[in-house]
């Protein structure tokens, strides 16, 4: 075989090879029939991954306004650095007691601002020691392949890799050890899409409905 020869097989075997990457699209919907908004779902492939700086394309913010946390659910790699600022008129005292980050900002006023780092994995439940309507949470990944439902209750993880992976669904409200379920699913080639039924519990009357 020429070199012109070879490197055209090579070209043709390169077109031929199926896609490494794909997009699975995750629907979540509650026993009722109705869309789970803020469900964070997470893909972990099976395979070991090269070690890369992992990144999302919103801001690593929780902002305190019309005594909310805003958003509701945030979710960040593994060793961000989250700032809190507050937009309110009154002054805020944010704090967690979960095992994956305790830790505690004390008073601060309007356009003010304070930072946490969190290097440990887990769900951080937040609240205010001042308002305790104040609800929220900082969901802390070691995986690129992480989003939270939209209001329609889907996912699109773009670029996941083929093959076999653990599928994880977590809702603060969801009716489940840890809030949490999981799927072993082999992800093929050409993508795939995933409708999952989930059972929720009320949510408080203090925060968003659900």
């Amino acid at each position: 075989m020429g070199m012109r020869s070879a490197l055209l097989f090579v070209i043709a075997l390169l077109f031929a090879a199926p896609a490494m990457a794909a997009d699975l699209t995750v629907t979540i919907r509650s026993t009722s029939g109705q869309s789970v908004r803020d469900a964070v779902v997470t893909l972990q492939p099976t395979a070991a991954q090269a070690p890369a700086p992992i990144r999302f394309s919103w801001p690593y913010k929780v902002t305190q306004q019309n005594l909310q946390f805003d958003p509701f659910v945030l979710i960040v790699p593994q060793g961000s650095e989250v700032s809190f600022p507050n937009k309110d008129g009154v002054r805020h005292h944010v704090y967690s007691f979960s095992s994956a980050k305790p830790f505690e900002l004390k008073l601060y006023g309007k356009d003010e601002s304070r930072s946490v780092k969190f290097d440990k994995t887990g769900i951080v439940a937040l609240g205010c020691n001042i308002h305790d309507g104040m609800v929220g949470f900082v969901i802390v990944v070691d995986t690129p392949y992480a989003m939270k439902s939209d209001a329609s209750g889907s996912v699109t993880l773009r670029g996941a890799p083929a093959g076999p992976a653990t599928l994880r669904i977590w809702h603060p409200y969801m009716k489940a050890g840890n809030n949490q379920i999981e799927r072993r699913i082999v992800v093929p080639a050409g993508g795939m899409t995933e409708a999952v039924v989930v059972q929720l519990r009320p949510a408080p009357d203090h925060s968003r409905s659900y």
